[in-house]
């Protein structure tokens, strides 16, 4: 690998500094809350519903309002205060939780109040989502910014580790609904620290709204090592909407049964934390170039599951994988943190979480048509070709390579 791995300087770290501890507490409590979601809400739609159809309308409800709202959620970031705005979402998110979670309590759930719960919710994060990178960036010095960043990956990823036991604990023993309002507590707390929370902002100079949004794509175009990234960050999140949606009926049929698929995962969130565990300690000369090297290993599980690679085999692979995705996060926000202009910072990043979120309706779309037409081993091949390939032409690049 081009990069070569060396210890970071001895800085202070940020948790022992206030602003960012209450930034990164807040954002603890919310990420474990989210986490126990997923399969709290598949549970109460389908238990409500009895309908795949349903739940996946629930889906659709929260993602449509995120992408099509993540451009202005960028741009009203940039232009008022970061803090107000993920402050608001959060209040809006948990009374969003807390309407699901009081209708399951109820005993008689209505499907279009908890589709409409979502889509609040989904609206709600995309405005919540460009404020992540202004935050860290005003809460520590920039000699600090890795180490803070690193602290926010290894807290999302221990989050997705203990985010299904949790859920599956607090369904088994008192129901999804109290799921909800453990969730809505979280946003609860965390909009309360960010009350008390200041930071330093730079002032933007108003203009019109498509000013702003033309503004922030040109920040995107004029760095050739951004949008190439970018590229390859959407290719990996269509290539992971393949594999969640082929693999778990592979998993069935290859690897042994559901309980393989379980494990896949679970080893996949341990090995997305030991990536972020990785990040913190080391620090790559050339940070782009070795994150998406990085990323490239998500082609490995792929492969092996389209060729009946035995179980351990693609449970192995998969582990590698979030790992380099678990190496790759905190990094990437690191250097777009330091790089990109703070006036634009959010903008910029909103284009990226819409790049990246954009990919994944259509991995869900085109991977059961093509397992439908040629087998499930062609669409997981060709993803795994996208996904290596983008990742890899990234070296080509000069701008990837210069990024120090």
């Amino acid at each position: 690998m081009a990069a070569s791995l060396t210890a970071p300087p001895p800085v202070r770290h940020p948790l022992r500094t206030r602003p960012f501890r209450l930034l990164f507490t807040g954002r603890v409590l919310s990420l474990t809350g989210d986490a126990v979601i997923p399969a709290a809400l598949a549970l109460a739609v389908l238990e409500a519903t009895g309908s795949t159809g349903a739940l996946a309308l629930v889906l659709a409800c929260a993602m449509v309002p995120k992408l099509l709202l993540l451009p202005v959620g960028g741009v009203l970031a940039d232009r008022f205060d970061a803090r107000a705005i993920a402050l608001v979402t959060d209040l809006v998110r948990c009374a969003a939780q807390l309407l699901v979670g009081a209708q399951l309590l109820g005993g008689s759930p209505t499907l279009w109040l908890i589709a409409a719960a979502s889509a609040a919710g989904g609206a709600a994060g995309a405005f919540a989502m460009p404020t992540g990178a202004p935050l860290v960036r005003g809460t520590v010095a920039t000699e600090a910014l890795h180490r803070a960043n690193a602290a926010m990956g290894i807290a999302q990823s221990a989050a997705r580790v203990g985010g299904p036991a949790l859920a599956g604990a607090l369904v088994l023993t008192v129901g999804p609904g109290w799921a909800f309002v453990l969730d809505a507590g979280s946003f609860a707390l965390s909009a309360a620290l960010l009350a008390v929370l200041r930071i330093d902002r730079v002032p933007v100079p108003h203009r019109s709204f498509l000013a702003d949004l033309r503004e922030g794509w040109r920040e995107v175009g004029s760095r050739d090592w951004y949008w190439t990234s970018l590229v390859a960050h959407s290719a990996w999140n269509g290539a992971a909407a393949v594999l969640m949606t082929l693999g778990p009926a592979l998993a069935l049929d290859r690897l042994g049964g559901a309980g393989a698929w379980v494990l896949l995962l679970q080893v996949g969130a341990v090995g997305l934390l030991a990536g972020s565990l990785l990040a913190d300690r080391l620090s790559p000369s050339r940070p782009v170039l070795a994150a998406n090297l990085a990323l490239a290993s998500y082609a490995l599980p792929l492969l092996l599951l389209a060729t009946g690679a035995p179980a351990w085999a693609v449970i192995a692979a998969y582990g590698l994988a979030q790992a380099g995705l678990g190496f790759l996060t905190p990094l990437w926000d690191t250097v777009v943190q330091r790089t990109i202009p703070e006036q634009v910072l959010a903008r910029v990043v909103s284009y990226d979480w819409l790049l990246s979120l954009a990919a994944m309706p259509v991995g869900y779309a085109l991977a059961p048509l093509a397992a439908d037409l040629w087998g499930p081993g062609v669409p997981l091949v060709v993803a795994a070709v996208l996904v290596g390939g983008c990742c890899l032409a990234t070296a080509l690049v000069p701008g990837v390579r210069k990024v120090r």
